[in-house]
């Protein structure tokens, strides 16, 4: 079996008070459908961009900066580790907490 990255991106700037009790509730369930599926290894969710640190190489240097390492239109507001059979499970999965969260999502196996 593969381990499986579901990883839910929010944009830039994402205000995580848009979201309502019926999307909680969704992804209440979509984790309860995953534990009783044997399939979820780890899940969590991260606080936002803003708050993060970068740990960045400059020679032999090491300079710590604010903010994401990446400055893109979109980052990764949480995520679960699966473990499945193949991709096409690790895809029907990604369907569904796209579906729970209303975000896109990116489905990736570990090595």
């Amino acid at each position: 079996m593969t381990q499986y990255l579901v990883a839910i991106h929010h944009p830039d700037g994402y205000d995580g008070s848009s979201e309502d009790e019926a999307m909680h509730r969704d992804i209440d369930r979509l984790n309860d459908e995953m534990v009783a599926a044997g399939i979820r290894r780890f899940v969590g969710g991260l606080k936002p961009s803003g708050e993060a640190r970068a740990v960045r190489r400059r020679g032999r240097d090491l300079m710590v900066t604010d903010g994401p390492y990446l400055e893109t239109k979109e980052h990764i507001g949480g995520f679960w580790v699966l473990e499945l059979p193949g991709m096409d499970e690790a895809l029907a999965w990604g369907r569904k907490a796209a579906t729970a969260c209303r975000a896109n999502v990116e489905v990736r196996a570990f090595w």
